[in-house]
């Protein structure tokens, strides 16, 4: 994991109404982020939100936060091919602090 950072990739699923269906798109997706090499710690399921304001035909989403580790390369591949994809209306990642580095600097 030296070359590994740790992510995190927000985001919003056009589920259209079949919040039900959330849960294969979200496992879909998982499968997706493992094909890039990438580490999944953790997945948040956020449920439906209504959007602040509407900006095309969706006025809801389907959020999920997902905690990962993976190769800087791996993010510009996720985005790409997410990108394509019908089911992912929104997606942001954020690079975040190893846990191992956090402790160890509070620590010292």
């Amino acid at each position: 994991m030296s070359n590994k950072n740790r992510y995190e990739g927000l985001l919003v699923l056009n589920v259209q109404g079949n919040d039900d269906g959330a849960k294969e798109v979200i496992e879909r997706l998982e499968g997706e982020f493992k094909k890039e090499g990438a580490t999944i710690e953790q997945v948040q399921k956020m449920d439906r939100r209504q959007f602040s304001y509407v900006a095309g035909k969706l006025d809801h989403g389907f959020f999920v936060n997902f905690i990962f580790n993976a190769a800087p390369t791996a993010i510009d591949k996720l985005r790409a091919r997410f990108t394509l994809d019908e089911e992912v209306y929104r997606q942001h990642y954020q690079k975040l602090t190893a846990k191992k580095a956090e402790k160890a600097e509070k620590a010292a």
